[in-house]
């Protein structure tokens, strides 16, 4: 009967880490093309359908900021996949990366817009000066060939 709740006890703990998915909660381990963005920009991609692609934005909850997807993209030539966090270091505050994670589909373009509403909460609106001056938009023109 021991045995029985051990062998219990082991698979809840593997499934955990199953669910948890792989480093820093990540459920996404491939981000496959890596573009990076930042706010007050505009960046161009060219890439094949079928190819994995993510735009990535310095990233630092922290201090406030929350990035989001404006919208979802024409999924005719992107399909959206995920949001993801990597932290740079292990200390409180010590910022990173979010990785928005797609999947091309078929030859066309589509612009992909990333907001950083910087401390808005839930909101996606500035609630005051400071937070207004603070958010910004990273734009991504992404073609697909």
């Amino acid at each position: 009967m021991k045995r029985g709740k051990a062998v219990v006890a082991a698979l809840a703990l593997l499934t955990s880490g199953l669910v948890a998915g792989c480093g820093d909660g990540s459920a996404v381990s491939d981000f496959g093309t890596v573009v990076k963005g930042a706010k007050g920009t505009t960046v161009r991609a060219e890439l094949r359908p079928g190819q994995r692609f993510s735009l990535a934005v310095p990233d630092n909850p922290s201090v406030g900021d929350n990035w989001r997807l404006a919208a979802v993209p024409d999924a005719r030539v992107v399909s959206y996949i995920s949001e993801e966090r990597k932290s740079a270091g292990q200390g409180p505050g010590s910022g990173g990366t979010a990785y928005f994670v797609f999947n091309t589909k078929s030859p066309g373009a589509a612009e992909i817009t990333l907001r950083d509403c910087w401390r808005c909460g839930q909101s996606s609106t500035p609630p005051d000066e400071q937070s207004r001056r603070q958010s910004g938009e990273a734009v991504f023109e992404i073609t697909v060939r």
